[in-house]
């Protein structure tokens, strides 16, 4: 009974942790650019709508070699990656923040 018990405690806690209809974009190309990622160049895209094709802009005029999309009210790691751009979103999939890291 214990067993179970932890079993179904792990379930319900990992569920609890994913975001309901906040679910970024497909298709995105995740090893394209050189790696080290450099964003002034993009902030032009900020109020632009969330897009396959506004991703894979990001990620190409970047140079990142990873995009990681931030939904509204996401809790995201604080882990500083060179090689990553983080795009930021509102609940109208707006861009909000475009940010290396």
């Amino acid at each position: 009974m214990k067993k179970w018990l932890g079993a179904i405690a792990c379930a319900v806690t990992v569920s609890a942790c994913t975001a309901p209809n906040s679910s970024p974009p497909s298709g995105i190309p995740s090893a394209e650019g050189a790696g080290i990622c450099d964003a002034a160049n993009v902030q032009s895209y900020l109020g632009s709508m969330v897009t396959e094709e506004l991703g894979a802009k990001v990620l190409s005029e970047t140079g990142s070699r990873v995009l990681r999309w931030i939904p509204p009210r996401s809790a995201v790691t604080m882990d500083y990656r060179t090689d990553r751009v983080s795009i930021s979103y509102d609940d109208q999939r707006m861009v909000t923040a475009i940010r290396c890291g």
